[in-house]
């Protein structure tokens, strides 16, 4: 469960990887605001524009360390990237460099984290050399009729076979 606490810790690291940039640039850069507003897999979602970091609640409860020592300077390297250098490539250059040589971190693009939690509805699907668990989402875009996915062995169409996994 998310507490006013781990919310406290959350803000508590924004704000020090926040005093880590604007000492290291020398500037005055805007400190972003928080959301816990994000679904699905992902952990942490930087939004430019609005100078935003959302963070998944059910991740961050989870891996409450890795959040506070990975993801959260991870998105705030984005902003960063995004204020100081304008559009460039997400984990490109700049942003490997911030996450370096700013945070001391290794400029990792991806997290680890187990994602049985918030993993939603999948279905199985078959073709002619094994079986699929497919995303809701793609099963009911199969179902809807916008979209085929074939298997990367074999280059059947994946077909459903009736039966939901989780």
């Amino acid at each position: 469960m998310l507490t006013t606490e781990l919310i406290q810790r959350a803000e508590e690291a924004i704000s020090h990887c926040h005093q880590q940039v604007n000492q290291y640039f020398s500037k005055k850069l805007p400190l972003p605001s928080l959301s816990f507003r994000l679904r699905g897999k992902a952990a942490g979602k930087a939004y430019m524009h609005l100078n935003e970091i959302r963070l998944n609640p059910t991740l961050f409860v989870e891996n409450q360390q890795a959040f506070i020592d990975q993801v959260i300077p991870h998105e705030m390297a984005h902003l960063v990237t995004y204020q100081l250098f304008g559009r460039v490539k997400p984990h490109g250059k700049e942003w490997q460099a911030v996450m370096s040589q700013v945070f001391g971190l290794a400029p990792d693009t991806t997290h680890q984290f187990s994602i049985q939690s918030v993993q939603g509805k999948t279905f199985e699907y078959r073709c002619a050399c094994q079986t699929h668990s497919l995303t809701v989402r793609r099963h009911n875009k199969v179902q809807r009729g916008q979209a085929d996915y074939r298997c990367q062995r074999c280059h059947a169409t994946l077909s459903f076979s009736g039966i939901q996994l989780t």
